[in-house]
């Protein structure tokens, strides 16, 4: 398996991966100059939050490789055909561009830089996901799928047959209504205990991976603040929760989804899509407990993030109540495990 300290040091390896400049947008906006494929010195180094120094340098030293990236010096007639074609207004006398796959080739290179260390886990996961899809291959269906197809099959009727059923006795029998409503309780019942069942034998039966949460987390964080709020609001309904409503926008009163648990219990959630190297204080827990509690009058309060909490954020969430589901957490729950308040 490929990992961080190969590319470092491995030129081929490097090479092997260049294609997949893509990455680059998932850590952080690339500017590019008005031609839209490449950018200045400058540039590389305000995208890797470095000085321009620091990539001089290791252009230096990798000149020969990152020319073979596209990296490139303009002078002369050469310069000002692209000065008229990209409409720049500078007078220097030469230009050094590097194109997309010459940035990614930096990031394979720059050791003191998070930006790019973030870029070398995402190129890393990609790779790794690229090459453990599984291929499709039909196998005969064993004694386990023909009972979750069972279990699936009876889970439909009763959700599409069995309870409309019930809801028009109901409406037509006034003798028997009380005991119809019961029966069409019971039967809700049944089928909601079926899909939990289900789920937890996908979860129990999925296989096992020396490295099965890769790209976990680097999807999540490729997404916007509302396509988390609805991968967590998925995560919700996996696990059995119902009537799951994905607040969004300014009103939402610091509560961003709210449900009911499988046995009714009220839940709001709070997301926040950070990067890594920040953490959730505890004013915002505070001001989340606020909401939760006061306004909503939750029973399960859920504060989900893509990044670690601090110290004091954890304690105060351990003493209101509140479960801090952190990055670690989050990723493990993304993967598939649950999350023990909601059982």
């Amino acid at each position: 398996m490929i990992n961080e300290t190969a590319l470092l040091e491995s030129p081929t390896l490097r090479g092997s991966v260049l294609a997949r400049t893509d990455v680059l947008d998932r850590v952080k906006t690339l500017s590019l100059l008005p031609d839209e494929m490449h950018v200045t010195t400058a540039m590389v180094a305000s995208y890797f939050s470095v000085t321009v120094e620091v990539i001089r340098a290791l252009v230096h030293d990798h000149r020969a490789e990152l020319e073979a990236s596209g990296y490139r010096v303009l002078t002369g007639t050469e310069l000002s055909d692209f000065k008229q074609l990209s409409g720049i207004q500078s007078r220097t006398r030469s230009l050094a561009l590097f194109p997309r796959r010459a940035v990614l080739n930096i990031a394979m290179l720059l050791r003191d830089s998070e930006v790019a260390r973030q870029v070398r886990v995402y190129l890393l996961d990609t790779e790794y996901l690229a090459r453990t899809q599984p291929v499709e291959n039909p196998t005969p269906m064993d004694a386990a799928s023909l009972d979750a197809r069972i279990d699936q099959r009876i889970t439909h009727v009763l959700g599409t047959t069995v309870v409309p059923l019930f809801n028009a006795l109901i409406e037509t029998s006034g003798e028997h209504r009380r005991e119809l409503i019961a029966l069409r309780a019971g039967v809700q019942r049944i089928e909601k205990r079926l899909r939990q069942h289900h789920t937890r034998l996908q979860r129990l039966e999925s296989p096992k991976e020396n490295r099965p949460l890769a790209g976990v987390m680097a999807a999540m964080d490729a997404m916007n603040g509302r396509e988390f709020e609805e991968h967590v609001a998925e995560l919700l309904r996996r696990d059995g929760c119902t009537d799951v409503v994905v607040q969004g926008g300014g009103r939402d009163r610091g509560i961003d989804i709210t449900a009911l648990t499988a046995d009714g219990r009220r839940i709001v959630v709070q997301c926040k899509r950070f990067a890594p190297h920040l953490s959730i204080t505890s004013p915002e827990i505070q001001k989340f407990l606020g909401a939760a509690k006061v306004l909503h009058d939750s029973e399960v309060a859920l504060f989900v993030a893509t990044c670690p909490f601090t110290r004091d954020a954890l304690n105060i969430a351990a003493e209101s109540g509140i479960t801090a589901v952190h990055r670690g957490l989050l990723e493990e729950w993304s993967a598939g495990a649950a999350l023990t308040v909601l059982e």
